[in-house]
């Protein structure tokens, strides 16, 4: 940019007063403007480049630039800022793949009593089994749409259990969901499980069921209307819709159940690397818990 800036501007303004924008003498501007960019440098870009397509390639362009550049570091042994990482893909076209648009499922205009926010936006867990959070969306087929339930553990942000369902069914929905966290993973004493207000989380066959598979279990909920109050859940699913290749409507459900088991059991909890778990694989992350 700096290199640019001064050929640019060399007929307006003296060498001296561009290089003294950039705190640097006027001869050794003049070299380094003579020289241009280095061979070396070029070199170097190219090679990051390589490794930067190869990465999207086996993440079928899932990554953005901080998680390429993590890539870079732990697969490669290369090293490289996250602005120079975010440039070299923006300009060889190798950014992550765009969002679908976001719909709405929450239905809270319902009459079942609702839990205060106890969870405050602390996303953070000392142990797997202390904090867990819920939450549904859609996902388009060519019948309509399904409804896909999921819960993450905190502390390592893993699925622990999910549910693909054609209805909005609190018995096809949060329920078989939460049977299968609690299989994957045993809940401690006084776990605390944090979700929106929506019917088939405030359900009272939902909320007995999570009492019998812990009874000192602290529920928390979202504020209405906040979805920063589960950002956790919220940005899991912009990643997985995003990385989710046949979400288009042109795919029977079978179709669409199918990869997002793969991502979510094969990819996103063996494979992907996190941000919160210092940008390993969930099952790499020690959580303490077997699971």
């Amino acid at each position: 940019m700096a290199h640019r800036f001064i050929q640019e501007n060399q007929g307006r303004h003296a060498i001296r007063e561009m290089a003294g924008l950039f705190g640097v003498s006027g001869g050794a501007c003049c070299r380094w403007v003579k020289r241009g960019v280095s061979e070396r440098r070029n070199l170097r870009d190219a090679e990051l480049i390589r490794l930067i397509r190869e990465t999207q390639r086996t993440r079928h362009n899932r990554y953005g630039s901080p998680r390429a550049r993590e890539a870079l570091r732990k697969d490669y042994g290369e090293r490289a800022s996250r602005k120079k990482a975010a440039r070299l893909m923006r300009e060889n076209g190798l950014n992550a793949c765009k969002r679908g648009k976001f719909i709405p499922t929450t239905n809270s205009r319902h009459g079942l009593a609702a839990c205060k926010n106890i969870l405050g936006r602390m996303f953070h867990a000392e142990a797997g089994g202390q904090k867990w959070v819920s939450d549904l969306t859609y996902l388009r087929t060519a019948s309509g749409w399904a409804c896909l339930t999921v819960m993450l553990d905190l502390f390592d942000r893993k699925v622990i259990g999910w549910a693909l369902s054609a209805d909005m069914e609190t018995g096809h929905t949060t329920t078989p969901a939460l049977e299968m966290a609690v299989r994957n993973r045993v809940p401690q004493a006084g776990l605390m499980f944090h979700s929106d207000r929506g019917v088939q989380h405030c359900a009272k066959s939902f909320r007995e069921t999570l009492a019998r598979h812990c009874p000192s279990v602290r529920q928390s909920m979202s504020r209405k209307g906040n979805c920063w109050d589960n950002a956790c859940a919220e940005s899991f699913f912009k990643t997985l819709k995003r990385e989710l290749e046949n979400l288009d409507g042109r795919h029977a459900e079978s179709e669409v159940r199918r990869p997002a088991f793969v991502c979510l059991k094969a990819y996103y909890n063996r494979a992907r690397i996190h941000s919160t778990p210092d940008y390993v694989a969930s099952d790499m992350f020690n959580s303490g818990t077997g699971a």
